[in-house]
């Protein structure tokens, strides 16, 4: 269960960084609220799933899956470039979040 959460608060945190978009410096009102609160919400399950798991292996697939979650979001939604160096380096983040879960 523990394992559960800890993605979904990764998939919150690629919201909440990916919401930071469209916050416009947080001067757009909704933007801000829906960014927050997908910011409070990862934080809370990456503290439920930490419960039970190993801080650091739970803090690093956390990120890992922010940070892969939020370049492939920028990638197929805001244009962000998707050069074969980009799209090797998240493969070796997704490599490592692997191998921290195997471990």
């Amino acid at each position: 269960m523990s394992w559960i959460l800890l993605v979904i608060a990764g998939l919150f945190e690629i919201a909440w960084a990916v919401g930071l978009k469209y916050t416009d410096g947080f001067t757009r009102l909704w933007p801000t609220v829906g960014t927050v609160v997908a910011l409070i919400v990862s934080v809370v399950l990456l503290g439920a799933a930490s419960k039970s798991l190993p801080i650091g292996s739970a803090y690093a697939v956390w990120t890992g899956i922010g940070a892969v979650g939020t370049v492939l979001c920028g990638i197929a939604f805001m244009g962000d470039p998707a050069t074969p160096m980009r799209l090797v380096c998240v493969g070796l983040i997704i490599l490592g979040i692997v191998g921290i879960k195997m471990s």
